[in-house]
């Protein structure tokens, strides 16, 4: 029978501790780009410049239909060849996440935009609105209410796709486990307490998530 041994963990504290950090930064910084690019690629597929929605498009499949790991290791390894620049581990990482996430808020965004009737977008345009105004006054603000727990539940997707940034070496939660199991010879508590950690820092997550799509549809 194995001896579970967990007061052996103790002397890696600082390797979890800095794991958690450098995912919980990650994440927000790829939620926070990969908002700003969804919904520049958002508008570019609902513009009526046919170049800009094709090259949306484009990104947006591309994106989606590529394995996020996959992504991860051309960004790594093929990019810095094709476009002759070095590129280091974490910001191949960023990009990737960021353009990865990216690409499923666009259709998050576009969706709550068209979900907007069009006779509201017609009425600011009879105010005199341009079309810039009554998508930044009218059709937003409206749309975001839709848009606020999908957006969140890719964003906690998000953070758990950081933990593929750990094939490129970047010292994430997972990395620093691994770093752990091999010194200690200890996996199975090892990767036991990375599962928690992660449970721990995206259940109340969700829990808000719940919370606040239940307070929506009452408000509806």
């Amino acid at each position: 029978m194995y001896t579970w041994d967990f007061g052996s963990l103790w002397t890696y504290r600082w390797l979890f501790v800095q794991g958690l950090g450098v995912t919980v930064a990650f994440t927000v910084a790829i939620v926070v780009i990969g908002l700003l690019v969804g919904l520049a690629a958002a508008l570019a597929k609902l513009s009526g410049f046919a170049p800009l929605r094709w090259l949306s498009d484009a990104y947006i499949e591309v994106f989606r239909c590529t394995p996020l790991l996959v992504q991860l290791v051309w960004f790594y390894y093929a990019l810095p060849i094709l476009a002759g620049i070095e590129i280091s581990a974490v910001g191949a990482s960023v990009l990737a996440l960021s353009l990865y996430g990216g690409s499923f808020y666009a259709e998050i965004i576009r969706g709550g935009i068209v979900s907007i009737d069009r006779g509201q977008g017609e009425a600011a345009a009879a105010l005199g609105m341009t079309p810039a105004q009554s998508l930044r006054r009218i059709i937003l603000p409206q749309a975001l209410k839709r848009m606020v727990p999908p957006l969140m539940n890719q964003s906690i997707i998000q953070f758990k796709n950081t933990s593929l940034v750990s094939v490129l070496a970047v010292p994430d939660l997972l990395y620093q486990g691994q770093v752990a199991a091999h010194d200690s010879y200890r996996p199975l508590e090892i990767y036991t307490l990375v599962a928690v950690l992660y449970f721990a820092a995206l259940y109340p997550l969700t829990w808000i998530v719940r919370r606040g799509e239940k307070r929506l549809a009452t408000s509806d």
